[in-house]
C-alpha cells in the first residue's frame, strides 16, 4: 500500500504540478485581497478535484463505453506522460501539464480564473486525468484504491496550500529551485510512463506468440 501511495503521489505531483499552479496563481492575482485569493484557490482546487475524482472513479467505465481498451489507454497515457516528463527534465513548458502562453494571456483578462486556467488545465490537465485513470485501473484491491485516492487528494491539498502561499514559495524556491524539483520528478515520471507503455503493449497481445 505504501509503495502504491508513493508511486501515485509522484505521478500526481508531476502531472498536477502544484508549484506551477502556485507560480501562475501568483502572477494572475497580484492585486487581489487575501480573502479573494483564498476564495479563488479553494474554488479552483475543488473543481479540479471533482474532475480528477470523476475520471478516477468512472474513467475505466467511460473507456469501455467508448470502445477503448485499457491496453490502448495504458499505451497512450504512457506516451502522454513520457512527453510531459521530457518537457519537465528539459525545463520546457508543457501544454498537457500547464497553461500555454496564449492561455495565460487569455486568463489575465478574466474576472474569475478559478475554472480556467487554474482548475483546468493546471490542476486537472490531460496528464493528471490520464494518470488518475491508469493508476486506478492498476489498483488491485480496496487498500490500493484508497492509496491512489489518498495520494491524489494529498497533492491537491498541497496545490491549494502552495497557491495560498504562492508569493513566499516563489521567492523561496526561485526559478532554479523550481526547475530542480521539476527535473527530479520528471525522471521518475519518465520511468513510470515507460512502464505504462510496456504494460499496454504487453496487454494488447500484439507481440504474443
Amino acid at each position: 500500500m505504501l509503495e502504491t501511495f508513493l508511486v501515485a503521489f509522484t505521478a500526481f505531483f508531476a502531472t498536477i504540478g502544484p508549484q506551477d499552479a502556485a507560480v501562475i496563481f501568483a502572477a494572475l492575482t497580484p492585486d487581489l485581497p487575501n480573502a479573494e485569493r483564498r476564495r479563488l484557490a479553494l474554488r479552483a482546487t475543488a473543481i479540479g478535484s471533482a474532475i480528477l475524482l470523476f475520471f478516477a472513479v468512472f474513467g475505466e467505465t467511460l473507456l469501455s463505453y467508448l470502445g477503448i481498451s485499457l491496453a490502448a489507454m495504458r499505451t497512450a497515457g504512457g506516451v502522454l506522460l513520457l512527453l510531459i516528463a521530457i518537457d519537465m527534465v528539459f525545463a520546457r513548458v508543457s501544454g498537457a501539464a500547464s497553461a500555454t502562453p496564449a492561455e495565460r494571456a487569455e486568463a489575465a483578462v478574466r474576472d474569475d480564473i478559478s475554472v480556467f486556467p487554474l482548475a483546468t488545465p493546471l490542476i486537472a490537465g490531460p496528464g493528471a486525468i490520464g494518470a488518475a485513470i491508469l493508476l486506478m485501473a492498476d489498483a488491485r484491491d480496496a487498500a490500493e484504491i484508497a492509496a491512489v485516492l489518498s495520494a491524489m487528494l494529498s497533492v491537491l491539498f498541497i496545490a491549494y496550500l502552495l497557491m495560498l502561499a504562492a508569493s513566499p514559495v516563489q521567492r523561496l524556491l526561485g526559478r532554479t529551485g523550481a526547475q530542480v524539483v521539476a527535473r527530479v520528478l520528471g525522471v521518475l515520471l519518465a520511468a513510470l510512463a515507460v512502464q505504462f507503455i510496456f504494460d499496454g503493449v504487453k496487454e494488447s497481445g500484439l507481440f504474443s506468440a
